[in-house]
């Protein structure tokens, strides 16, 4: 239909000269489904320059009807609620593929899909482990939807998420300089007098302003900013794979690698530094022998002893040990299989299998283990007949005191209680199967063994995270390498005052080589004797009990 604008008197359809090809302008005008109601509806746009534009659109809205099938009510319906909005807002026609995605998915047509819909649609169909899937969901409602939640899905860029990682790296300067402020006015009200009405005063107006500021929140680190972009690619792939989107800005932005920390060994001058300034050298830190003997003589008589025991020797995971099933132990054999673990999500516990895709394995356990099992064994079975019909039968190794579930974060908490008794410096529950791996490594366990032993599905976690070597080893090593290197005279530290009365050729006796039978690792072996509870830990399985 062609339409005459005149610039002094619009004239219409009664223009003369429509009858030229070349005078007017075209409009369309395509009856829409009706209304649930009953009304009638149609798409009407007019302004076009030539009949062959016209026809293009009123081809494309033809198509884009076709899409639902003749007894498809709703996707008609939402074609024709799509096409009216279109026509209101005088918006380009949709794209007629985008459209045939969006109705297959039934996604709404007359909005635009933007991530953060997205991102709640791909989470609520995601499948697997509940701890991934909690991970996510934290990672999307923290950081994904207040920054780019409200942009458009197709339209989403890699400056976009560079802009939005500046951001929260910009964010982590005022989180630390309000965690500054904070200690500040704490440290400041710990200074002022109890007694008295003017430092009372003081003390009021002082936690009224505490109250008033920031809670503590921690910085987002490398690692926090690498699975947040983690997340976000693996959602923004499942969008590719439904056909929303063809490219992926998350697998192209830049970040900061996420480095595991290295364990790094409570020595003397560490300790001393710690002390003396509140600060760890390295978020996981390990203890020497001693340290770790000394915790289990402290502990030798809680309820949780034996669980401390096969973390420390064994390296399980917090999970893994408070979830180990008994009829998962055959300590007659010395063996014990990790094939259950139990997760915290929230402060809700449930069970799943191990971590990493090596599933269940079987480790092999010193007698000191065995024989902390046994009787932590026989005081569970006394604990069984006293709480009587009240006793929660799990069949769990390590649990409450009338036998149910017990709660990891419980274990941790305990854990801590104990140690600060005695004054050790400060580590994490689970620093103790860091320990475990550095005390296999000192023992001569090849990284395999321990590799096997602490259940990562790749080698590499283990020698660049997991093993940390003893000061004394080290010491012992470097003395046995510098033994091998033939010298024609000894160091100063080294010469004994008598040697300077020998002749020449007793001296050039002496410049033979020093390779002799030591063991580099004798001094680690002779610190573990100190405490009945520092024997070498035994390596992985052999290969009879692997194929078990």
């Amino acid at each position: 239909m062609a339409d005459c604008v005149q610039p002094a008197k619009p004239l219409g359809k009664k223009c003369p000269k429509l009858v030229g090809r070349k005078h007017g302008s075209y409009s369309v005008r395509q009856e829409l489904p009706s209304r649930a109601d009953g009304t009638r509806r149609s798409f009407s746009r007019a302004g076009y320059e030539s009949l062959k534009a016209a026809q293009a659109d009123l081809d494309h809205i033809r198509a884009l009807l076709g899409l639902a099938d003749a007894d498809d009510s709703e996707g008609l319906d939402q074609i024709a609620e799509l096409l009216e909005k279109v026509a209101d807002e005088k918006a380009p026609l949709p794209d007629i593929e985008s459209t045939r995605r969006r109705l297959s998915h039934g996604l709404d047509l007359t909005s635009r899909l933007t991530v953060g819909d997205w991102l709640d649609i791909w989470l609520a169909g995601k499948k697997g482990r509940q701890s991934a899937i909690s991970r996510d969901e934290s990672n999307i409602r923290v950081h994904l939807q207040p920054r780019i939640g409200h942009l458009r899905l197709d339209r989403l860029r890699v400056t976009h998420l560079s802009e939005m990682f500046e951001a929260i790296a910009e964010a982590n300067v005022e989180i630390a300089e309000g965690n500054a402020a904070r200690s500040k006015a704490v440290e400041d009200l710990a200074q002022i007098p109890w007694k008295g009405r003017k430092p009372r005063a003081r003390r009021k107006a002082m936690k009224a302003a505490i109250a008033e500021m920031d809670p503590y929140r921690r910085i987002v680190g490398p690692a926090t900013r690498q699975r947040v972009r983690s997340t976000l690619r693996a959602a923004l792939n499942a969008a590719i794979a439904q056909q929303l989107i063809t490219f992926n800005p998350a697998s192209h932005v830049e970040l900061e690698a996420g480095r595991r920390p290295k364990a790094l060994v409570w020595t003397e001058e560490r300790i001393l530094h710690w002390r003396r300034t509140g600060e760890k050298p390295s978020p996981v830190m390990v203890w020497t022998p001693e340290h770790t003997g000394l915790f289990l003589d402290h502990v030798a008589e809680d309820r949780l002893y034996a669980l401390f025991h096969l973390v420390a020797f064994r390296g399980l995971r917090r999970g893994e040990a408070c979830g180990q099933r008994w009829t998962d132990a055959n300590l007659s054999a010395g063996l014990l299989t990790v094939a259950k673990q139990l997760v915290v999500n929230g402060w809700e516990v449930y069970e799943d299998d191990p971590k990493t895709d090596a599933r269940a394995r079987t480790i092999a356990l010193d007698s000191d283990t065995v024989q902390a099992l046994k009787q932590h064994r026989a005081q569970q079975d006394k604990d069984r007949e006293k709480w009587g019909s009240a006793w929660a039968e799990t069949g769990r190794v390590f649990t409450r005191e009338n036998g149910e579930l017990l709660h990891p974060a419980n274990a941790t908490r305990r854990f801590i209680e104990l140690y600060e008794e005695v004054g050790l410096p400060p580590v994490r529950l689970h620093d103790l199967r860091h320990g475990a791996a550095t005390l296999a490594h000192a023992a001569g366990a090849g990284l395999k063994d321990i590799q096997e032993m602490l259940g990562h599905s790749s080698i590499t976690i283990t020698s660049d995270t997991y093993t940390s070597l003893l000061p004394e080893a080290d010491l012992a090593i470097a003395e046995a390498a510098a033994r091998l290197v033939p010298r024609a005279r000894t160091t100063v530290e080294t010469t004994a005052p008598q040697a300077e009365a020998e002749p020449v050729g007793a001296e050039a006796a002496s410049a033979e080589p020093l390779l002799d039978d030591a063991d580099p690792l004798r001094t680690m072996r002779e610190i573990n004797a100190l405490s009945a509870h520092a024997p070498l830990t035994q390596t992985a399985p052999d290969e009879e009990f692997e194929a078990d």
